[in-house]
């Protein structure tokens, strides 16, 4: 095993993301703003890429229904950091909208954007779109093509021909799965593979590790790629890096607990983290929500020990679901920035800024 201060090998060089669901304890708007500030913050810190997350109902699951318009408030207070989504529920979008908002976006940024897009959604979520959840695979695969019929030019339904044309995002799609067959139709197609920070154990092996369950999606996403193709493999992973271990752990003690009473009220929804209560030992919530947590010595142990990292291209870290506070979140930021990932493969593209940036924005209060 290699030692924790030699770098994970990958054949090409990684890139380093920060990842938001925007659960910050506050406000809607509240949490756009700290967000907000999160992002401009790893990018001083020389971070590649920001991902948000679409959720549309549940505070606690996300707190983001319209990704694309929070990344153009980004986008306009950053200058290089790639805005992504991770993802857009795309069978419940017209997806020729989707496909119009993301060329402005794309256009405004200067070709900053990267669109993750997926089936998700809790089931319940499909309800108030009058869709039926047992037909989002099929609603996904029509939207997609959709999409991408649109980007490429080509006529619509009607003979309409969208403009602008985007043609250079058809190479900027991310396919977010959590099977085998689902890494397949990412690779055929030849977009970008999203893999989740964690996902359901199968059945009869509730403690695999999530490398046993994420290293076949990649097996078959790599070779149903079409010749010359170049992989893009995102690996998204819980991450919450502090000072002490001490600090880490009472971080976390509240933030998984407070996870744990929430999903022991209501019916475990598709893809949610393995169940235990509120009063489970912290060790087995860890474990459970396949959380990285700790001094930077710590976390690099521990994610030496994922093999899936070893073969993706970007490094995504989010806090979610130890969520805690602004500051420690900003904290964990940079630690990140400057001691995790360079041990895992990390080359920073840009120089970090020589201080983090101050806050680019005044709070914002809540409409009465």
């Amino acid at each position: 095993m290699p030692s924790p201060t030699s770098p994970i090998k990958s054949p090409t060089p990684k890139r380093l993301g920060f990842f938001s669901r925007l659960l910050d304890d506050a406000p809607a708007g509240e949490r756009y703003r700290l967000v907000a500030e999160q992002i401009a913050h790893a990018e001083a810190l020389g971070f590649d890429s920001a991902w948000v997350a679409q959720h549309h109902f549940h505070e606690h699951e996300g707190g983001l229904p319209s990704p694309l318009v929070f990344l153009a408030h980004v986008a306009a207070r950053t200058q290089r950091i790639r805005l992504g989504t991770g993802i857009i529920t795309l069978p419940l979008e017209n997806a020729v909208r989707v496909a119009e908002d993301a060329i402005v976006l794309d256009l405004l940024t200067g070709g900053r954007l990267e669109v993750g897009v997926g089936t998700g959604g809790t089931p319940e979520s499909f309800a108030a779109f009058g869709l039926d959840s047992e037909d989002r695979s099929a609603i996904f695969a029509r939207q997609l093509a959709l999409l991408r019929k649109a980007w490429a030019g080509q006529p619509l339904p009607g003979g309409d021909t969208l403009y602008p044309a985007a043609q250079q995002l058809l190479g900027r799609i991310w396919q977010a799965t959590f099977s085998v067959a689902g890494g397949t139709r990412a690779g055929q197609a030849g977009d970008g593979l999203m893999l989740s920070r964690t996902q359901p154990r199968p059945d009869g092996a509730p403690q695999a590790p999530l490398a046993d369950i994420q290293n076949p999606i990649i097996d078959a996403y790599l070779a149903a790629l079409p010749a010359g193709a170049t992989p893009r493999i995102v690996g998204s992973r819980s991450l919450f890096v502090a000072d002490s271990r001490q600090e880490a752990l009472r971080l976390a003690d509240t933030g998984l607990r407070r996870a744990a009473a929430r999903f022991a009220a209501q019916a475990a929804p598709s893809g949610s983290a393995p169940r235990l209560g509120p009063d489970a030992p912290l060790a087995q919530l860890i474990a459970a929500y396949d959380v990285h947590l700790g001094t930077p010595e710590d976390v690099v142990a521990s994610l030496r020990a994922d093999t899936t990292l070893e073969r993706v291209t970007d490094l995504v870290f989010q806090v979610h679901s130890v969520d805690p506070p602004h500051a420690a979140i900003l904290r964990s930021i940079e630690l990140t920035a400057t001691e995790v990932a360079p041990a895992l493969g990390w080359v920073p593209r840009h120089p970090p800024a020589a201080t983090p940036r101050a806050p680019l924005l005044q709070p914002l209060t809540e409409p009465a």
